[in-house]
Parts: C-alpha cells; sequence; structure tokens
C-alpha cells in the first residue's frame, strides 16, 4: 500500500513533535530557584511565611487545595477536591484557568522544563523538616 506524500509527512511531523516534547532535562534546583522570582511577589514558601496575594505554599505537596486556614480562597478553590501533587501541581501551573475555572490565580509556567524546576525546587524547600 503506497501512504500519500501528505500523510507520510504529518506522521514524520507528529512523531517528531512528540520526541520534542519528551524532550526534558534532568530537575535542576538551581532552575527552580530562578523562577521561583515569578512566584515571590504572590507566595512565600517559608513555615511562618506570610499569605500575600496567593496563600504560603509551605507543606503544599499532600495538601489538599485551598485549605490554608487563613487565606480567603475563590470559591472555586474551596470547592475544589484536588490534593496538590506533582501532576496536579503541573496541569495547574500549566495553564491555571483550565485546570480550574474560577481560581483567582493568573499567570503560571507554560514550558514544561520551568514546570519541572520549580516544582523540583518547591518540593525541597516547602516540605515539613523531619520528611
Amino acid at each position: 500500500m503506497r501512504v500519500p506524500p501528505v500523510t507520510a509527512v504529518a506522521v514524520l511531523c507528529v512523531g517528531l513533535a512528540g520526541a520534542a516534547a519528551d524532550a526534558t532535562e534532568p530537575p535542576s534546583l538551581e532552575r527552580g530557584e530562578a523562577l521561583w522570582a515569578k512566584c515571590h511577589t504572590c507566595h512565600t514558601y517559608q513555615k511562618d511565611g506570610r499569605n500575600l496575594v496567593g496563600p504560603r505554599l509551605y507543606g503544599i505537596f499532600g495538601r489538599k487545595a485551598g485549605s490554608v486556614p487563613d487565606y480567603h480562597y475563590s470559591d472555586a478553590m474551596k470547592k475544589s477536591d484536588v490534593v496538590w501533587n506533582d501532576e496536579t501541581l503541573d496541569g495547574y501551573l500549566a495553564a491555571t484557568q483550565d485546570f480550574m475555572p474560577g481560581n483567582k490565580m493568573y499567570g503560571g509556567l507554560a514550558i514544561e522544563q520551568d514546570r519541572i524546576d520549580l516544582l523540583y525546587w518547591l518540593k525541597k524547600v516547602t516540605a515539613p523538616q523531619g520528611q
């Protein structure tokens, strides 16, 4: 069976796009810390950090969304059943309003490698002591 040239090109392009999407580097603490500059205006990550425009992120991994007791969340965040982990935070940071319509956060990180690096760093600095 002869494959039409347009189909062959489409298959090749899809294959290359898939390969490019999988071409991430190992996580980098240094790059993650540098990316924090995009977040620190609205968030803190220390245990005794203040809530700013966004809630403090200390202990975020494994925590239910909308559960920092002294932060005023959107109804969307309070009513969600999301528990923050690598997968949910990656999805949220990739497209905050698509992931959870009506939440207060804007922005995020469109580049996959940026999310990988930031989450790697964030997991280290927000982990409760002894974990």
